[in-house]
This record gives C-alpha cells, sequence and structure tokens, in this order.
C-alpha cells in the first residue's frame, strides 16, 4: 500500500523547488534553477536503490531499475518532466493541505480574497472526503508535472522494496523544458533503450491518451508607419488598427474558450504594439491534420489579402510547427494502451481514454521512435494559482504504475 503522508511528504519537497522554465532563453535547459530539483533527483533515486542514474550536460535524469525476471521481457520507461509553466510564477509554492474536503469554498488566499470554489471547477466534487493540495493563492502549485515525477520515484521505491512483484527491466526519465515545448528535443531516445514509455503528465484520475494536437506557433508582424497625427491623412499607417483587423479576420468561435473536444482553434496569447511595428504571438492547435493544414494556409492568406489590399509587405507571417499528434505512431501498437487499460480497471479506476487538448513529451517521443501514450498524474487546473491535486489521485497514479510494471511480464511469460 501506499503511504499517503510519504507521497504528500515527496511531492511538497519537489513543488516548494522553483523549476519555471523560460520561453525567451535559448540556453538548454531554458532555466537554471530546473538544474536544483535535478539534483535532489539524483539523491533520491541513489537512496531508493535505482541503478545507472546519469544527469547529463542537458538536465536529463536517467535511472534503471533492473528487472527480476529470469526470462526476457520487453524494456518500458516512464517519463515526466521538472520544469513547471512560465505562465504563471512558480516561485515560492506554499502548498497548502485540505483534509477530508466535503465540497465547500476553499479559501486560498483571506487577504486576497481568492478562492477555489467548486461553483466554478465542479471537478472539485469528484474529492469529497479526500484529500486535496492546493496553492496559497499567489502562485501556481507545480503538480503538472511533479505530481509524475513524484508518482514515479515512489513507484520505483514501491517496486524496489517488493520484489515478490515481477517486472522486467524498466527505465525513467526526468526531462527539463516540456513547457516551453523543448522537452523532447534533446532526449536520447537510443542511451534510453526502451522498447515503449509512458509520460505520467496527464489531468484527473483515470485520463489515458494517445492522441493529441498538431501544433505550430504564429508569428505575425505587422509594420506600419508613423507620421505627425495632424498631417497624418493618407500618409500614417497604424499597425496597431491593422493588427485589430487581422485578429477580427480569424473565425471568432475558434479560440480555446470556446472550443472542446477535438475541435481546434486560434490562440492569440500575446499581442505587444506601437503605431510603427505591432507583434502577435499566436498558437495553432487542431488534431486532424488537414485542418491544421487549412490553419496555417488561413492565417498565411490573411495576409497576402492584406497585402494585396495596400500594395505593400505589410503583414508577414512566420509559422513554425511545434510537434505532431502522436495518434498515428501509437495505433500500430495499441497493446501499450490496452495494458494501462487492464491495470486501470484491476484497481478500480475508470478509464478516461480521451484525446489530450494539448501536448506532451509523449508526441515527440512518439515521433523520435519511442511510443508514448499519456497517464494521469492527477493534478487540475495547471498553469495557475487555481491548482490542485488529490493526494489519492496521486497514490492511484503510483499504483497503476506498479500495476504496468507487473503487468508486461505477466503478457510476455
Amino acid at each position: 500500500m501506499i503511504e499517503k503522508k510519504h507521497i504528500t511528504d515527496r511531492f511538497i519537497k519537489y513543488v516548494t523547488i522553483d523549476t519555471e522554465s523560460d520561453p525567451n532563453n535559448t540556453a538548454f535547459p531554458s532555466s537554471e534553477n530546473q538544474w536544483n530539483l535535478a539534483k535532489v533527483l539524483v539523491k533520491d533515486l541513489t537512496d531508493i536503490g535505482l541503478e545507472d542514474i546519469t544527469l547529463d550536460e542537458n538536465c536529463y535524469i536517467m535511472a534503471t531499475l533492473p528487472s527480476n525476471i529470469e526470462y526476457r521481457v520487453p524494456t518500458i520507461g516512464f517519463v515526466a518532466h521538472i520544469d513547471t509553466s512560465p505562465d504563471f510564477t512558480g516561485k515560492n509554492v506554499k502548498p497548502q493541505i485540505v483534509e477530508n474536503y466535503q465540497g465547500n469554498d476553499i479559501i486560498l488566499n483571506e487577504e486576497e480574497n481568492i478562492v477555489l470554489s467548486p461553483d466554478y471547477f465542479e471537478d472539485l466534487l469528484q474529492y469529497k472526503g479526500q484529500t486535496i493540495i492546493t496553492t496559497d493563492g499567489t502562485t501556481l502549485l507545480g503538480a503538472d508535472d511533479k505530481a509524475g515525477v513524484t508518482e514515479i520515484v515512489t513507484a520505483m521505491e514501491y517496486l524496489i522494496k517488493h520484489p515478490e512483484i515481477k517486472h522486467g527491466k524498466i527505465r525513467i526519465c526526468f526531462t527539463p523544458d516540456e513547457e516551453v515545448g523543448k522537452g523532447a528535443h534533446k532526449f536520447d531516445v537510443n542511451k534510453f533503450d526502451a522498447e515503449w514509455a509512458y509520460t505520467i503528465d496527464g489531468s484527473q484520475i483515470g485520463e489515458l491518451e494517445y492522441e493529441n494536437f498538431n501544433a505550430a506557433s504564429a508569428k505575425v508582424t505587422i509594420t506600419g508607419k508613423i507620421v505627425h497625427p495632424g498631417y497624418a491623412k493618407g500618409k500614417m499607417i497604424n499597425s496597431m488598427l491593422i493588427a485589430n483587423e487581422f485578429i477580427a479576420s480569424l473565425p471568432p468561435e475558434e479560440v480555446p474558450e470556446k472550443t472542446s473536444d477535438y475541435e481546434g482553434f486560434f490562440h492569440l496569447h500575446d499581442l505587444n504594439g506601437n503605431v510603427e511595428k505591432t507583434v502577435l504571438e499566436y498558437i495553432i492547435r487542431d488534431h486532424d491534420l488537414d485542418l491544421f493544414e487549412k490553419r496555417k494556409y488561413l492565417m498565411q492568406r490573411i495576409a497576402f489579402d492584406f497585402n494585396e489590399r495596400f500594395n505593400k509587405d505589410l503583414v508577414e507571417v512566420e509559422i513554425k510547427n511545434q510537434y505532431f499528434n502522436m495518434k498515428e505512431k501509437i495505433v500500430p501498437v495499441m497493446h501499450i494502451v490496452d495494458i494501462v487499460e487492464e491495470v486501470m480497471k484491476e484497481i478500480g479506476i475508470k478509464p478516461l481514454i480521451k484525446a489530450i487538448r494539448g501536448g506532451t513529451d509523449g508526441s515527440q517521443l512518439s515521433y523520435k521512435g519511442l511510443p508514448c501514450p499519456n497517464i494521469f498524474a492527477g493534478g487540475h487546473n495547471f498553469h495557475g494559482r487555481f491548482e490542485y491535486v488529490p493526494v489519492e489521485s496521486m497514490v492511484k497514479a503510483t499504483e497503476v504504475i506498479v500495476g504496468i510494471a507487473k503487468k508486461v511480464p505477466e503478457k510476455y511469460a
């Protein structure tokens, strides 16, 4: 049995180490503070008895739990990321523990009147009677993905302490910079040497995902012309007003706050401008590859139409692909998803098989030759002050990891 206090203490130790990544830094990792957690993890992995522990020059941590059976079974892996999102500060995280939650409002910060309420976040009501870890309202929590890190370490420790549980060789990896899209960029698949793996990076209990968005970033640069406003007629070109028209030219219903399930979107996440120059930063998302390509084309076509209208090269769109839907790489090896589904059912978890409305290291890893579905880590409301995680969900995620380790030899006996 996984002890709640043990997993809680480990989680709190990890989340109180600031590992916020930096999207504007091209270094690897993008923030020096990620090394702080990496070094703690190396010590923890050593202390619990894992082998072949490495921390490379890019802040990737790998380790091995050797097989304890005589026959060969596939080597499997588990992956989580150590960085937290730059969308909201992860500095000075002060976790709060709510015991025996009863479905009421949770006061995160009385002084600032910050409340985590089931009236707005209905998922809270799933966890009545459980222990919930929240923020103090001034930072994110870091359950994305330090819950996953905690669960993998705890599962490996449990397997080492319980040698009666038979398993094959298991590899684990903790990656940097997942939140800025670089988590798998320098992942050495050959060194990892597993036949398949699982990222422990999903949200609510039961999530099991092998589909994700196709993703691209788009930088729209609009060049205007400044002229004294008193003499500007026919001469001034206000890039901010053109930017406003560009924004309005995209489908108004196809934004994150108005879409769900398999619906794609255009997300304007940053805007900076003045009369002479305005820059719009978008992300483009769609599960369907054809629709994804059409979205990229639409942005380019709108820019072309603006330039034709003004007879000038005023609008430039730079699009960069970020990752693709891992479904194409997982479907041929669906047994690796079936194993997880079986394990969840055996330990009383209802599998929630759905597409990720986001990305994961597993997508890029799948395209690098390491098929890698995603499993829940238990947290909710990632990337903001209302993030929380039920301790019982972390316990169950740990049990799923242990169950997978046990199930693989049963399949290949």
